[in-house]
């Protein structure tokens, strides 16, 4: 069965999970708005875990292909407090 195709452009959510630290959110939309640099404040919602250990970052972005979507996610990956892009 073949996965479903997306049409692009089109609003994609991206959940972001990393340790807490000072900077994380920060270097984490530095690194969004480099692929999608219309991302707002209101397209941001960050949470800490129960323990405050670790924060998920949701954003909402337009993707424009899947090479925006795998550079993004790689890009997120190489930052050292990243844990996990879903």
């Amino acid at each position: 069965m073949d996965a479903p195709q997306i049409e692009f452009p089109c609003d994609y959510p991206i959940k972001i999970i990393g340790d807490t630290t000072a900077d994380s959110v920060v270097e984490i939309l530095e690194v969004v708005r480099r692929h999608a640099p219309e991302v707002t404040p209101d397209q941001v919602n960050t949470r800490e875990s129960r323990n405050g250990n670790y924060q998920s970052v949701r954003v909402r972005i337009v993707a424009t292909g899947e090479a925006q979507l795998k550079a993004l996610h790689q890009d997120l990956m190489s930052l050292g407090s990243v844990r996990m892009v879903l």
